[in-house]
């Protein structure tokens, strides 16, 4: 079951993805009308319901505004989302696809741990309640990108460590569970990899990176993830919307 929801969420969001790619190459502005779902199934073959899915999440991202009876129409918002800035609440896997990058997802490390103090009252955890500590390294074209360390609430995730495949999108795994992260609390500063992870992990070329630290919520606004993901700099650069 839950792999289902994982296939179908992403072909709605590669559908959302592939909608906001016709509205840049067409040139569209803040007012234009979106092709229909009628047009746009012509244009790309997918259902009508994957397609209708699609759009709300456009309308819910306020890229798109619902005129009923008229049609939908592209926002001011939607134009500057088109660039698909940072504040933009997705996985680093879709985050990749979306430019161009094919991540081979490579699990240094998981584990179950006690979290320090700082990290309990972050998660907002009970006395004695565990984190699954999640280390990984993303590699495009067997070049080292992302390195990222995940700390994820023991409880969403019942089953045995073994049992679980860590190497894919971490947000469509916690959906699976029920709780998928929905939005975050993040800062974005400029670091290197800690000397430790260096060295345990042979990343002595991987320079200076912007990292996002984030606390990730699910839909009832439980935190059920902070993580820290630190982008190569030579490789990354972001853009911000500013309302």
């Amino acid at each position: 079951m839950g792999t289902q929801v994982r296939n179908g969420r992403t072909a709605v969001l590669e559908m959302r993805d592939r909608i906001l790619a016709l509205v840049k190459s067409e040139g569209l502005r803040p007012g234009d009308q979106i092709p229909t779902e009628a047009e746009l199934g012509i244009r790309f073959g997918g259902s009508r319901p994957m397609i209708r899915e699609a759009l709300k999440l456009l309308e819910q991202d306020g890229v798109v505004d619902v005129k009923h009876g008229r049609g939908r129409f592209l926002t001011a918002t939607g134009v500057l989302n088109v660039h698909r800035p940072i504040t933009r609440f997705e996985s680093i896997t879709e985050m990749g696809q979306a430019l161009g990058l094919q991540y081979d997802n490579r699990v240094l490390s998981v584990s179950e741990e006690r979290p320090s103090k700082e990290i309990a009252r972050t998660l907002g955890l009970a006395a004695g309640e565990g984190v699954i500590r999640l280390e990984r390294l993303r590699l495009h074209r067997k070049e080292p990108l992302i390195y990222g360390l995940a700390l994820i609430r023991r409880s969403v995730v019942p089953d045995r460590l073994y049992e679980v495949d860590w190497s894919g999108s971490l947000l469509d795994l916690l959906e699976s569970y029920g709780s998928r992260p929905r939005m975050s609390v993040a800062k974005v500063r400029a670091l290197t990899l800690p000397p430790d992870v260096v060295e345990r992990n042979d990343l002595r070329d991987f320079g200076p990176a912007l990292v996002i630290e984030e606390t990730a919520y699910n839909l009832a606004g439980d935190p059920v993830i902070w993580a820290s993901d630190y982008h190569r700099g030579s490789h990354f650069a972001f853009d911000f919307v500013r309302k």
